[in-house]
């Protein structure tokens, strides 16, 4: 198992859409392990495979207390959504930002898992949210950009100050 270096917003890889898992074999298998290793270690509920620079369509999730009820969606795709909600909201790759959100309340999707066999996942509440927030990830989109131009602009200033300081 290896921890996996995670991109930090604005960095322009965020924005590449994933492409479909093709190949369900040792190799996905050990990535998936190698995010959930990751999203352990720097205290996410989850990730996706486009914030560690890796192009695929795979999330791992696990929103438990335990830290011991892994979700891994490949390829998933969003089929019905209803409701609304507001939650703050950070992000591994937005480190220190907490910001309100709006998404839906449910979300029914179809994705594989790690062997390739299709299932379906109704959530809401925290879940739901972590699936919408980690299904934008694949298309390009970090939850920042889902808030206004001076609140974006603020956040982007602030990461470029703290990476640049260390």
């Amino acid at each position: 198992m290896a921890l996996l270096n995670i991109l930090k917003y604005p960095d322009p890889r965020l924005h590449k859409v994933a492409d479909p898992v093709t190949h369900f074999n040792g190799e996905l298998a050990s990535l998936i392990t190698n995010m959930a290793e990751t999203m352990y270690e720097f205290n996410g509920i989850g990730l996706a495979a486009t914030q560690v620079d890796i192009h695929k369509r795979i999330i791992v999730i696990d929103i438990s207390e335990e830290k011991n009820s892994l979700i891994t969606l490949i390829n998933p795709i969003l089929k019905t959504y209803s409701g609304h909600q507001e939650y703050d909201e950070g992000c591994l790759s937005v480190p220190s930002f907490f910001e309100t959100v709006k998404r839906y309340e449910l979300v029914s999707i179809d994705y594989q898992d790690e062997h390739g066999q299709t299932r379906s996942l109704t959530a809401d509440g925290l879940l739901s949210v972590c699936i919408q927030h980690e299904m934008d990830h694949l298309v390009g989109k970090v939850f920042v950009e889902k808030l206004s131009q001076l609140k974006q602009q603020r956040i982007k200033k602030k990461i470029t100050k703290l990476l640049r300081s260390g």
